[in-house]
């Protein structure tokens, strides 16, 4: 799963985070202990240019100190994608033992959550992603729900790979991508909830973004994410998903799908417009990578099929200028 977190980037071009091994590519790991947190510059260099991503669009220009909670929220919200994602154990031969494995992680790493908000009693977090987060959780007064959010939408990715209604994706949103946006209110110290609502809509949108540019990934992965009665609704099989090219059945269910995440978008961006400075640009942003992948697919003529769409950086800055300037 990749959370609206900056839409969390497709791969990093080292191992710092994820412990990916190079030798097998795939990532091996028995703890969440075994992660290494990068230096903070290298951090920062890594996520600014991640491929893909919503977040890092202006990550240079903010501030030192919000880089440094923005960056640890990076990476925990990376951490928690790997252990549901990518974790592997040579002892895990098949696919429940996969399973049963990142359900473990991902419930060390909730344990992590819950030593930061003990104060670290009777131990301090086990893992220096953690450490680091307990840093930005203590200077900006992050509340420990959304951590848990992010933790459990991953869990959810090991149990669901099918969505019938879009209510129920819309739900699974509000674990996987809505805390993030959550997380950065609260490091901006702007957090309320007509904020928080608005939020909300964006980042929910912005998965919804991330899951039509991947349609064919995530199928790779055994995971649709396009609601069941959409697919009903327009006539769409699996098998037509599965197809090297997108029929005019997909392309009608992605032209629908592609307005629906526009809406949610428009209908958060007033957000832009209630902040000023560093949290105005790093909004706008979001706001902008959300809309210039969505203009992608539409450039694509919604075949998300050949291959995966992906936001020009032209379209990127020109987004990001007029979202700020015109606060929406």
């Amino acid at each position: 799963m990749r959370h609206c977190l900056p839409l969390i980037a497709r791969s990093l071009e080292n191992n710092w985070v994820t412990g990916e091994s190079r030798s097998t590519g795939r990532a091996e790991r028995t703890s969440v202990r075994e992660h290494v947190r990068p230096s903070q510059t290298h951090a920062e260099e890594v996520v600014a240019n991640a491929p893909g991503e919503n977040f890092p669009v202006a990550l240079r220009l903010l501030p030192a100190r919000h880089r440094r909670h923005l960056t640890n929220l990076y990476f925990f919200a990376r951490l928690t994608d790997d252990l549901g994602d990518e974790a592997r154990d040579a002892g895990a031969d098949t696919e429940a033992d996969v399973t049963a494995l990142r359900l473990r992680l991902l419930d060390e790493l909730a344990a992590d959550v819950d030593r930061i908000y003990s104060g670290g009693i009777p131990q301090p977090p086990q893992s220096p992603v953690m450490r680091a987060m307990a840093e930005t959780v203590r200077e900006c007064g992050v509340p420990a729900q959304p951590l848990l959010d992010l933790i459990e939408a991953n869990r959810q990715d090991q149990r669901v790979t099918r969505y019938p209604a879009y209510p129920d994706l819309e739900r699974y949103c509000e674990l996987s991508a809505n805390p993030v946006g959550q997380i950065v209110l609260y490091i901006f110290g702007v957090a309320t909830a007509e904020r928080i609502a608005l939020s909300d809509n964006i980042c929910t949108a912005l998965q919804l973004a991330e899951h039509w540019q991947d349609v064919a990934e995530d199928l790779g992965n055994g995971r649709i994410y396009l609601p069941g009665e959409d697919l009903e609704r327009f006539g769409c099989t699996e098998a037509d998903l599965a197809a090297p090219a997108a029929n005019e059945a997909v392309r009608q269910l992605m032209i629908f799908e592609t307005n629906r995440a526009s809406r949610l978008l428009d209908q958060g961006a007033p957000l832009v417009g209630t902040l000023r400075g560093a949290a105005r640009l790093a909004v706008a942003g979001y706001l902008a990578g959300g809309r210039a992948a969505l203009a992608a697919i539409r450039r694509q003529r919604y075949d998300v099929l050949t291959g995966t769409p992906r936001g020009r950086k032209p379209r990127l800055a020109a987004e990001l200028v007029m979202a700020y300037l015109r606060g929406r």
